[in-house]
């Protein structure tokens, strides 16, 4: 059974960076793609930022390009979202999720994803 447990969200001002981190418990960290997902209040649970199973492709939504990465670290089975030049719309839960299908591209779609963590908020006051 593969648990997720997210970090790092907070309170930040416009501008501000954060790091939020995905530690993985189980299974076979990594063999699986690991996609970044957020819910603000009264919306959908939207896509983020994903990487690869083999750390070879990342993919990210474009109201995040240039501002946020995602990265891995397979030794620790953990993987990271540094979020720069955050805005007020980038407040919301963000979660982390593993994909365990053998991929080449990383999914954009919730539906691929198998596990995912409780959630950690991020706050952007303006």
């Amino acid at each position: 059974q593969v648990q997720l447990v997210e970090s790092g969200g907070g309170l930040v001002q416009t501008g501000g960076s954060l790091r939020l981190s995905c530690a993985s418990s189980g299974g076979s960290f990594s063999s699986y793609g690991v996609g970044w997902f957020r819910q603000a209040p009264g919306k959908e649970r939207e896509f983020v930022a994903a990487v690869t199973r083999g750390d070879t492709g990342r993919r990210y939504a474009d109201s995040v390009k240039g501002r946020f990465t995602v990265s891995r670290d397979n030794a620790k089975n953990t993987v990271y979202l540094q979020m720069n030049s955050l805005k007020a719309e980038d407040t919301a839960v963000y979660y982390c999720a593993i994909d365990r299908a053998v991929r080449w591209y990383s999914s954009t779609y919730s539906w691929d994803y198998d596990y995912w963590g409780q959630g950690t908020q991020v706050t952007v006051s303006s």
